[in-house]
Formats: structure tokens, C-alpha cells, sequence
């Protein structure tokens, strides 16, 4: 059997008999634009994030297990006063039964703010901002919106900029996890 004989069956094996990928397969997006990784301790990660919300134009969208950090919650406040749209997500649970979530701060301050309740714990941790632009960024990882995040966790998060088809697809996922939750009640 010749060399070119095998490689048409091996190829007519694998397409007839091999399982098919999935049709509902998540899309493999391009690699492009530019990563940032920040590990705590060690790096401020909160200097980076409030360095990316104060450079929103647009649209910042949050998706958080908890948020308690108030130098986030205050950057999320000042854009949203500047004309950016703020909305958050948060996780409805750790929402009722930590004191300290800024959930009713966001809201009092006119952030929209869902509750996720679908879920037993709706574990994102997500920024993304201005996803339908060339300077889209989506901020995600390991790194709760928390003071011990940053000063007593191992925490990870990447920082993916420039890269539109990644913060449309996160955007994507965020506004149908908000289309299950719960608005927020003062």
C-alpha cells in the first residue's frame, strides 16, 4: 500500500468513524491583541483594575461572586457618574450574607445591580469593558472583588486586551446570565 493510499484511509477513517465535534461546540476565538497576567499577593491588582474602569468609554459590565472591595465599588461609582454604563452581576447568596457587599452602594449610587440566583454559587469573576470597541478588555481569573483578594488570597487574574471577539463573547454570556437574575431592591 503506498504512502498516499494510507493517508486517504486514515483520513476517511477519521472523518466517518471518529466522533464529530459537537454542534453546539463554544467557538475557538483568534489570539489576538494583548495578555497581562497579575498574581496576589504581590501585585496591585486593584491598581490595575481601577486603571482599566477609569479608562472605560462605554460599557463596563462586572460578573462577581462578592464585592466588597471599596476602591473598585468607588471606580464603578466614578465612571458610571462620567457617563459609562455601569451594570453588575453578583452572586445572590454572598450578596444577603456578607455585611460588607457594596451591592446596596452600587445601587444607591444608580448602578443597576441582578442578583444571580439560579445557581448554588454563581462563582464568575468578570470585568469586561467597552466590548464592542478595538480597545475591548476582559478582566477574569481567580481574583474575588474582595479586600482579602489582594491581601490574603493566592489569587490569579489575566487581563486580555484588544481582543473584540473575546469581550462580545463574554458580554454575550454576562447579559444571559442577567437575563435570569434577579434585579436588585434597594
Amino acid at each position: 500500500m503506498t504512502n498516499v493510499l494510507r493517508c486517504v484511509l486514515a483520513a476517511l477513517y477519521a472523518a466517518l468513524l471518529l466522533p464529530a465535534a459537537h454542534a453546539d461546540a463554544p467557538p475557538i476565538l483568534p489570539a489576538e491583541g494583548e495578555l497581562q497576567a497579575a498574581f496576589a499577593p504581590g501585585d496591585d491588582i486593584y491598581a490595575l483594575l481601577e486603571e482599566i474602569v477609569a479608562g472605560a468609554r462605554e460599557r463596563i459590565r462586572v460578573q462577581a461572586y462578592l464585592l466588597t472591595s471599596k476602591k473598585l465599588s468607588a471606580a464603578l461609582i466614578a465612571a458610571h457618574r462620567r457617563g459609562v454604563d455601569v451594570q453588575v452581576l453578583l452572586d445572590s447568596r454572598q450578596s444577603e450574607l456578607v455585611d460588607s457587599s457594596l451591592a446596596p452602594r452600587l445601587a444607591r449610587a444608580g448602578i443597576p445591580v441582578w442578583l444571580e440566583t439560579r445557581y448554588q454559587n454563581a462563582h464568575n469573576k468578570v470585568l469586561i469593558v467597552d466590548p464592542d470597541t478595538p480597545h475591548a478588555i476582559v478582566v477574569t481569573g481567580s481574583f474575588n472583588f474582595t479586600w482579602t483578594a489582594q491581601h490574603r488570597n493566592a489569587e490569579n487574574v489575566l487581563i486580555v486586551r484588544n481582543n473584540r471577539p473575546l469581550a462580545a463573547r463574554y458580554a454575550e454570556n454576562w447579559e444571559r446570565h442577567r437575563r435570569d437574575a434577579t434585579r436588585y431592591a434597594r
